[in-house]
């Protein structure tokens, strides 16, 4: 018999556990609950999870911070449950190590899909991706080209960075920070205007309706989330 996709939920709320654990029992995961940071750390020593969902607000440790302990030695895939509207709080635990979040309240749906997206990035990680199908958009690594709907897409270099730095982190939110620090170095983290424009012109580029744009989505204050995309890997020994 096979067993089961183990999740571990930290939150100190008591109502959240008890709507979490059997929903995601229902949903065939096995299930383990800490109301502290320190009980969950205790719980990832004894163990290896699937994915972990953390509250920001925790009794003993911010969420971030413990995010950020977890990172340093576990690749597990965190996503963060928060009541916190705050957009710095968000763009902060994504630093740190989150792969995605979720705001309470939530549906059980919404979260059921997140979870599976960030597990399914989880099982590709010690692989090298060429290539990225998202919607009609094709992304090959390998030749620097990129297509719509069989169509060759010109981009200058910058914005072929840019759209691949999305594709790498398909249907998760990356940070202004972090998109300028890998596309344009250290030095231009601040410059999300200058972000804003190429944003602009890479979906006049790939968007089939740039005005309402369905490919690269806008987390405000935040990011920049690009659909998910199927995955087409290579090993690294292939």
């Amino acid at each position: 018999m096979a067993l089961l996709p183990s999740i571990l939920v930290i939150d100190d709320e008591p109502q959240i556990q008890r709507f979490l654990k059997p929903s995601l029992t229902a949903a065939g995961y096995y299930v383990a609950q800490a109301l502290t940071a320190s009980a969950a750390l205790k719980a990832i020593a004894e163990r290896e999870y699937e994915l972990i969902l953390v509250d920001l607000g925790l009794p003993d440790l911010d969420g971030k911070e413990l995010i950020r302990t977890i990172r340093h030695k576990h690749a597990t895939a965190i996503i963060v449950l928060s009541a916190r509207e705050e957009e710095a709080e968000k763009i902060e635990a994504l630093d740190a190590g989150a792969d995605d979040f979720v705001n309470k309240p939530f549906s059980i749906g919404e979260l059921l899909a997140r979870m599976r997206a960030a597990m399914r990035r989880g099982h590709i990680e010690p692989l090298i991706q060429t290539r990225f199908d998202i919607g009609d958009i094709s992304i090959d690594t390998i030749r620097h080209e990129v297509t719509k709907a069989g169509i060759n897409v010109h981009l200058t270099p910058k914005e072929f960075d840019l759209l691949l730095a999305l594709a790498r982190h398909s249907g998760r939110v990356v940070t202004h920070r972090h998109i300028l620090k890998t596309v344009w170095g250290p030095a231009h983290v601040e410059d999300t205007h200058y972000l804003r424009v190429f944003i602009g012109q890479l979906r006049q580029k790939v968007e089939t309706t740039p005005d309402t744009p369905t490919l690269i989505q806008t987390e405000p204050g935040v990011g920049y989330r690009i659909a998910e995309s199927e995955q087409h890997q290579k090993d690294v020994t292939g």
